[in-house]
């Protein structure tokens, strides 16, 4: 006789699903246009669950965006990592790339996990509600403060308010190549070679704007 042995495939507990739906809805409809009355009714969850396991509906962006964004800040830490014990001083283009590079890393081409997660960097970079902004963990904190001070080493000259904005600048640009790539209508098809040059014009055009001359009033 012959014995059919499925295998066993884990069910996503309530707290993940509560987080993929999240996620899903929050990169399609932002922060405020997403209930969490939608969201649970998406994960099948009871609408206190969100309370039970997050606390509130901001506290979920912020697991929801930290758990999309843990790869990229480690990877980010550990190429500063890597750049600091050769030298204090990196060039700018190797820093640029140990920053940026990893947000290419985690939304590769013909992805849809890739997809979501540019989506939802842009939400969180054009979202007007501030929840959809305080999301960062001391982790992330960290990681973007040294950064920010290793910038601020090899490009004096640049004011505070300046560098910060053009780190974020390195994100919006990432995120939204990324999100125009996901959106052609075969991204599966889209090549890895075509993937790999994006990811080095975006790294000499974010050079090029990191090291530009300071903007005087």
């Amino acid at each position: 006789m012959n014995i059919c042995i499925v295998p066993y495939v884990a069910t996503p507990d309530t707290r993940t699903q509560i987080l993929d739906a999240a996620e899903h809805l929050f990169a399609e409809h932002g922060y405020r246009g997403t209930s969490i009355r939608a969201i649970t009714k998406l994960a099948g969850a009871n609408l206190a669950a969100v309370g039970y396991h997050f606390g509130s509906k901001a506290e979920l962006m912020a697991a929801v965006v930290r758990r999309v964004t843990e790869p990229v800040t480690a990877a980010q830490s550990a190429g500063l990592d890597k750049l600091l014990a050769r030298t204090p001083d990196p060039p700018v283009s190797e820093l640029v790339e140990a920053f940026a590079g990893p947000l290419f890393d985690e939304m590769p081409t013909g992805d849809e996990d890739g997809a979501r997660t540019s989506r939802l960097i842009v939400t969180i970079l054009s979202d007007p509600a501030e929840e959809a902004r305080s999301w960062t963990g001391p982790a992330e904190d960290s990681v973007r403060e040294r950064y920010f001070a290793t910038f601020a080493r090899v490009l004096p000259g640049l004011s505070p308010d300046e560098l910060s904005f053009r780190m974020r600048g390195i994100f919006a640009v990432t995120a939204v190549d990324r999100l125009q790539v996901h959106q052609q209508p075969s991204p599966g098809c889209a090549s890895p070679v075509a993937g790999e040059a994006a990811r080095r014009w975006a790294i000499t055009f974010l050079t090029a704007a990191m090291s530009a001359p300071p903007v005087r009033p």
